[in-house]
């Protein structure tokens, strides 16, 4: 197979997979949250491990990328293998709907879903070309927003006539990781690239080697922080009677995922073509700022309005975050050193995605929204400083030197 034909392949498939994906986000961002707070009446401590459920699968990666490399595995196909196990675990939990098994198959399922991310980005610039990798993502991610918004419409409906139909919710959960497993597996993929080593954790060392990649984790650990903080208590601030709205089911699957989708429908070929051209940096702080301003418009202003704009402003946002944080790796890293960069990326990302929600929960009860809200905006602010001192920079490909078992080039 060539490489145009394995570039037609993969994006056909990653076209009919973005559905599933789609799906499964909500899951994440929506459903699995609101049925936590209004089924069971989680309290702070559940609430807040169901929302940190996809980033324990990215703080994992790291693990998941050396098991992958040891065994010699196809990446495509160890990604079936892990989403095969997400839908054993949104079975048990339509089956058993009782809350400690609520809780820890949610982690279970959600932590498979974004533990295959490194292997995707692996494949990602294996099969894309370098000068359409953000055109062609882009344009899989839209239909991933459209599954999401149209499906988090139609299943916040659902759910709105009787809470109780939230176990056949998580069957179609469910049938989407077995669908996206199966599609996956049918991606060319080569085995990742083994030096050897037995330390699972040895593709850390590309922190303290590579400057600009440390000092770009840093910024990321700042903005994250703040964003993940803020996120999942989206939902709870429109959900939880303490703040006077208490929104429908529909309602607040409307402000968490039917606009802020909207959004990055109409953004994302925008922000896969800026990728493709533009100075990595500057697009980080312009992304950056729109976080910012979009978490204080939902949070500060206290009206509907400021609800629709934040809603919107952090689709616009996220639009570009969905480019920007799946490849921007491909631009620093080496090639055959891809998935180990994104294993560091993501495992950054898992650790602060745990720590923020469990912040954000615990401090909700002793501080007000709006005053997180100025918190989580200072921060993205400091990170926005850490950036502007690399706008000059717009590294590609320069390698670290090599491990033990990389070939010299």
């Amino acid at each position: 197979m060539n490489d145009a034909e394995r570039t037609a392949l993969t994006y056909r498939l990653e076209r009919w997979r973005a559905l599933s994906s789609g799906i499964l986000e909500t899951a994440g961002t929506t459903f699995l949250l609101l049925i936590a707070v209004r089924w069971f009446e989680a309290g702070a401590w559940s609430k807040a491990l169901v929302a940190a459920g996809s980033s324990v699968g990215l703080l994992l990666t790291p693990l998941v990328v050396a098991w992958v490399a040891r065994k010699r595995l196809r990446p495509s196909d160890a990604a079936r293998r892990l989403l095969n196990a997400g839908a054993v675990s949104f079975l048990a939990l339509a089956m058993v709907p009782r809350l400690p098994l609520f809780v820890a198959g949610s982690v279970l399922a959600m932590a498979t879903f974004t533990a295959v991310v490194p292997l995707l980005t692996h494949m990602y610039q294996e099969n894309y070309p370098a000068a359409e990798r953000g055109r062609l993502f882009s344009r899989t991610v839209v239909i991933r927003i459209l599954a999401a918004a149209g499906f988090a419409k139609l299943a916040g409906l659902f759910l709105a006539e009787d809470m109780a139909r939230f176990r056949w919710l998580l069957v179609v959960f469910a049938g989407a990781c077995l669908a996206a497993g199966e599609l996956l597996r049918r991606c060319p993929t080569a085995p990742l690239h083994d030096d050897g080593g037995r330390h699972p954790l040895r593709a850390m060392r590309f922190v303290r080697e590579d400057a600009v990649f440390r000092r770009t984790l840093i910024a990321w650990m700042l903005m994250g922080f703040a964003n993940l903080m803020m996120l999942p208590l989206r939902v709870e601030y429109l959900a939880h009677e303490r703040y006077g709205l208490q929104l429908s089911a529909d309602r607040i699957a409307l402000y968490t995922a039917v606009l802020p989708n909207l959004a990055r429908v109409v953004m994302s070929p925008v922000w896969g073509w800026v990728f493709d051209r533009m100075n990595f940096f500057a697009l980080r702080v312009t992304l950056n700022v729109g976080f910012l301003v979009g978490i204080l418009a939902f949070f500060t202003t206290g009206s509907p309005t400021g609800l629709v704009v934040g809603s919107l402003v952090y689709g616009v946002s996220n639009a570009g975050g969905d480019v920007a944080w799946s490849l921007w790796v491909t631009k620093f890293a080496p090639p055959n050193r891809v998935a180990d960069y994104m294993a560091v990326h993501t495992f950054f990302t898992g650790l602060r995605g745990v720590l923020a929600p469990l912040t954000a929960f615990l401090l909700a009860g002793r501080v007000s929204l709006p005053t997180l809200g100025y918190f989580a905006a200072a921060l993205i602010a400091i990170s926005c400083l850490v950036l502007l001192r690399e706008l000059p920079r717009n590294r590609r490909h320069a390698p670290p030197p090599p491990m033990s078992g990389d070939p010299i080039r």
